[in-house]
């Protein structure tokens, strides 16, 4: 019994320490997965696919729906490089960002090359803001061609 009460003391004295840890790690706990980017891409072209270009574009602009989880969210670009959807900065949508650098990668264009290569899809690496903390960092984002729109998912690393 005793054992019980001191294992049920340092569960709940663990579970209460939690809410004191730094916003920082916080964030680094809620990051989204590579596995988790590429499910909720393949679920984004289902979408697509199944209620087409409006619903979806409406679906992945939501910043309380389903394709928009911590700091995970749908990225839709027209062949052209215009942002249809972007869910968590709405001011990008609808705007040609073909041309926007981040540090020395031109991820859109990346990100047209490889939904374009013969797989269909792939990751690309570049610097971006992170949303959440507001740091720039490092980011990996997955790629997909769906008809004629391509999708991405980033993660933080």
């Amino acid at each position: 019994m005793k054992m019980l009460a001191k294992t049920l003391f340092s569960l709940l004295f663990i579970l209460g320490m939690s809410s004191a840890l730094p916003a920082a790690a916080q964030a680094q706990a809620a990051r989204g997965t590579a596995d988790e980017a590429v499910a909720m891409v393949k679920r984004a072209a289902a979408y697509l696919a199944k209620n087409g270009k409006d619903k979806a574009v409406a679906a992945f602009n939501d910043p309380n729906g389903e394709f928009v989880s911590g700091d995970l969210y749908v990225i839709m670009l027209d062949e052209k490089g215009v942002a249809l959807a972007h869910g968590q900065n709405p001011r990008m949508v609808n705007k040609n960002i073909l041309e926007l650098m981040a540090g020395d990668v031109y991820p859109i264009k990346e990100f047209i090359k490889i939904a374009n290569s013969p797989a269909g899809h792939g990751w690309v690496k570049y610097q971006w803001p992170n949303s959440i903390s507001k740091k720039l960092e490092q980011k990996s984002t997955y790629v997909e061609r769906a008809g004629e729109y391509y999708l991405g998912v980033g993660v933080y690393q």
